[in-house]
């Protein structure tokens, strides 16, 4: 479908090739149980999770900051289960949280596989909202930072998906215009609006079992790329 037309592939990375759930719930298992926060996983991650998808929208509409954001995702949660726990507590384990999230280094299924295929045809690139300090770890940890030609995120562009201007950062380095590009990333709202604002092609990595649309192609599996390139 796009084969003829792209040159340029650019990626999200949580949530579309890095396992962010898993490698998170790996997190929260071993920071909880390390600093004797009698929780029971499985109930802290049914409340955290939304939690953390709602502060990372309030985040991205420059609503907090990302100090609130590490603290307030957190504090939310304890509160939601009853459970009392001190603001150093809160902040010992924000910071634990980040320090450890990287370590663990889970991707989606068929990462690697869709990678090696596209990587010899096409430029391969990165844009991201996390955090420049924690993504780069990520993807030195995974073995995937070598597939790409430039890593985008939002520190460095001073702006957060789908502000256009990140789109439009990635596209000035990649040097490509935005008819020649596809952007392939699991947030409707981030990805795939904001992308398709500033005229990149679209492909949606549908890794949270949303309705289905038509904004643009839907993928449930990253080998199902071959498809369209």
């Amino acid at each position: 479908m796009f084969k003829n037309i792209v040159t340029d592939v650019f990626f999200d990375l949580d949530h579309t090739l890095w396992d962010f759930e898993k490698n998170s719930a790996l997190t929260f298992n071993k920071i909880l149980s390390e600093n004797n926060i009698e929780v029971d996983l499985a109930d802290f991650l049914k409340v955290y999770v939304p939690q953390n998808l709602a502060f990372w929208k309030l985040y991205r509409e420059e609503k907090i900051t990302k100090e609130a954001l590490r603290y307030q995702r957190l504090k939310s949660v304890f509160d939601i289960l009853n459970m009392v726990v001190s603001d150093a507590m809160i902040e010992r384990l924000s910071q634990q949280y980040i320090q450890y999230l990287s370590s663990f280094n889970h991707l989606f299924p068929n990462t690697f596989e869709i990678l090696d295929y596209l990587k010899p045809t096409y430029k391969l690139h990165i844009i991201t909202n996390g955090f420049q300090e924690v993504q780069d770890t990520k993807m030195r940890n995974a073995n995937i930072d070598g597939y790409f030609q430039h890593i985008v995120n939002s520190e460095m562009a001073g702006v957060k998906k789908p502000n256009p201007l990140i789109f439009e950062l990635g596209l000035n380095m990649a040097k490509v215009a935005p008819e020649n590009a596809l952007m392939i990333g699991d947030s409707l709202e981030a990805d795939i609006a904001g992308a398709k604002a500033v005229g990149l092609h679209t492909l949606h990595f549908n890794a949270h079992n949303e309705e289905q649309h038509n904004f643009c192609p839907i993928i449930h599996d990253l080998i199902e790329i071959k498809n369209y390139l």
